[in-house]
């Protein structure tokens, strides 16, 4: 179990390899405002907990058991994210900040219980599947357009 500040460094990664193809100190320390020490605390930190593998000043590369948890990092702030914006009828802006505060203090249970409501009330695609955040089904569920 890591703390809710290394899933952030986490997230952060996963999200700059999607956008670069590669993941750098510098830019996870721009990205987050952060110093480089912080950064590579938290690089030791997900590689001993085996999220990443790392050398020192070689490549950082996520494991896939630190891919699966990032998309379900991301997954979770998406739900949230939804439901403030498109059911509570938050300002984008704010329902992103809120939605990031929210989702470091949300269990999965509830992420779980969150994504059928959000799914029943816009009237996206049916998530009799039992959704369950931790396994692969539903993945694509909350990024779904109502249906026509």
């Amino acid at each position: 179990m890591v703390s809710k500040a290394l899933e952030e460094y986490l997230k952060t990664m996963y999200i700059l390899k999607k956008q670069n193809n590669n993941i750098r100190v510098t830019d996870i320390a721009e990205k987050m405002n952060c110093t480089k020490a912080s950064v590579n605390k938290a690089i030791y930190n997900l590689k001993d907990n085996g999220l990443l593998n790392y050398e020192s000043y070689g490549t950082i590369e996520l494991t896939e058991e630190g891919e699966n948890l990032a998309k379900k990092i991301l997954e979770a702030y998406d739900i949230v994210y939804l439901f403030l914006k498109d059911v509570l009828n938050i300002e984008e802006e704010k329902a992103k900040k809120e939605a990031e505060n929210i989702k470091s203090s949300i269990t999965d249970e509830t992420v779980n219980k969150l994504a059928k409501y959000v799914h029943k009330v816009l009237d996206l695609n049916s998530l009799d599947c039992d959704y369950d955040i931790n396994k692969e089904k539903c993945r694509s569920c909350a990024r779904r357009t109502n249906k026509k």
